[in-house]
């Protein structure tokens, strides 16, 4: 039988001051610690072992250094496993969050270990459906609400148009305080015109 897969469709972007990390209903956001998210692509079983593979490591590696884990440090680790692993898991991550040193900071890595830090990202089934959305409206300096909004509408297109997508959004939002979720019904949404 086919793998189960999550991350269906996920937007994250950076602003001044944190990141606003956006999932479908049927997507997969996992929680890394109070200050940061992994959203995971392809078969469930490999990204399950794989972060949580990255959390036990970023615990050990948080519990020796005496302070609370970087994104970048998570993000290594998960390049690391992925690949070590490269012949044997199918998956893609995008790691994201805020830490003392760095700030706000998004990540992806790939199936064979690439690892790219980035403004803004998009993955899953429905991100086909919105880069060139997301390209045309990610600018630098963007604020929370600028992307809130952004993310809010990429995931409404994403799921108008990818018919595996869920109906309902759930937003993270990462800063110096902590994890801030919020949750927007199907019927809550934007309704985008689009061209047929």
């Amino acid at each position: 039988s086919a793998p189960a897969v999550k991350q269906k469709g996920v937007d994250t972007v950076r602003y001044e001051g944190g990141v606003v990390i956006g999932s479908d209903s049927r997507a997969s956001k996992e929680y890394v610690s109070s200050r940061m998210f992994c959203c995971m692509a392809g078969s469930l079983a490999d990204a399950q072992a794989v972060t949580n593979a990255v959390i036990h490591q970023l615990s050990f590696h948080s519990m020796q250094m005496e302070e609370p884990p970087l994104v970048k440090s998570a993000a290594a680790i998960m390049r690391s496993f992925c690949y070590t692993h490269q012949d044997e898991l199918s998956a893609r991550f995008i790691m994201a969050g805020w830490d003392h040193i760095n700030g706000p900071q998004v990540f992806t890595v790939s199936l064979g270990g690439i690892i790219l830090e980035q403004e803004f990202t998009v993955g899953g089934s429905g991100s086909s459906f919105i880069y060139g959305y997301a390209d045309a409206k990610f600018k630098p300096g963007m604020t929370r609400e600028e992307c809130l909004t952004s993310t809010t509408n990429a995931l409404t297109l994403a799921m108008d148009r990818d018919n595996v997508s869920g109906v309902i959004v759930h937003l993270a939002i990462v800063t110096e305080k902590g994890a801030e979720r919020q949750l927007i019904p199907g019927n809550k949404l934007p309704v985008l015109q689009r061209l047929a």
